[in-house]
């Protein structure tokens, strides 16, 4: 029924987050993921030290691929301070040899960063360039937190959706899906805004502009930026079916999924088509990511 667009696991559990697994095991994630509809993950690494206890390597993300076929999905990542910390590392050949070992779009891109940095930009150019999708987290500030920085408005990651037009960003987090809306006060783009859509901010302005944004509607910040209007979710979701997709961000084990209940009830009450419906929860991440349908 669904396939998660965004997912974390390891393959042994690392230092604990707050008393409790920081991480789920691929096991664990299936406990998840069965009960719920959900055939397959795109499994994203992490490799910034802004995010992870202790970094990933993509490696291991393809060997639980390999481990449980049919069920994950490689994406690899790579930090654009990687190789060399420069503006011009080459990081093209990087990105080829993760391509030639089946792995589908980089990401999560968490650096904290601004989208800006020369850096950030070069590894923009090498990614467009591999065609692999790219998934990004935004971060409202420098310091104390991960992803890449924009400000109010982001105006950073409109410009580099206009300088790279051939480059699929998965778009991603409350600095991003807080301005569904326009902002009442700059801290709500910290967090979840509650109050409705009573003017629409720059996500869906974007949206219409630039035709290689696309939504990972995972987490809280996602579903949020629905469920806190459920009319205007209808309409949003009505006019970008075709790039929205439906994602999890399951971390620890008992990581909330409130966007399954929310989707299946639109279609339940027939708010959303079945093809709206089947676009976002499965079809446009098979579509993205050239995925072989199952087997009949």
């Amino acid at each position: 029924m669904f396939i998660d667009i965004h997912v974390h696991t390891r393959s042994i559990p690392g230092p604990l987050r707050h008393g409790k697994p920081a991480y789920a095991t691929p096991p664990q994630l299936l406990e998840r993921y069965d009960p719920l509809g959900i055939e397959a993950g795109v499994l994203l690494p992490g490799v910034s030290p802004e995010c992870s206890f202790v970094p990933q390597s993509n490696q291991e993300i393809l060997e639980i691929c390999r481990a449980y076929p049919g069920r994950f999905i490689p994406f690899c990542n790579v930090d654009p301070r990687a190789v060399a910390n420069a503006s011009d590392a080459p990081l093209g050949h990087l990105l080829d040899f993760y391509r030639e070992r089946g792995y589908k779009g980089i990401g999560e891109v968490t650096a904290n960063l601004p989208f800006g940095d020369p850096k950030v930009q070069n590894l923009f150019r090498h990614v467009e360039r591999t065609g692999f999708p790219l998934t990004f987290h935004i971060a409202a500030q420098i310091g104390g937190i991960y992803g890449l920085y924009d400000d109010p408005g982001l105006p950073q990651l409109e410009r580099s959706l206009a300088c790279f037009p051939k480059l699929t960003f998965f778009a991603h987090s409350q600095a991003f899906w807080a301005e569904m809306g326009r902002l009442e006060k700059p801290g709500d783009r910290y967090g979840y805004p509650a109050y409705p859509i009573r003017e629409e901010g720059v996500v869906p302005k974007l949206f219409r502009q630039y035709p290689n944004l696309h939504g990972d509607l995972s987490a809280g910040s996602g579903c949020n930026a629905l469920r806190r209007d459920p009319d205007y979710a209808v309409k949003f979701l009505s006019e970008f079916h075709d790039r929205l997709l439906f994602g999890t961000d399951i971390c620890a084990p008992d990581t909330p999924t409130p966007l399954v209940d929310f989707l299946l009830d639109l279609r339940r009450n027939g708010k959303i088509s079945e093809s709206v419906f089947q676009k976002v929860a499965r079809e446009n991440a098979r579509r993205l990511l050239n995925l072989e349908a199952p087997a009949s």
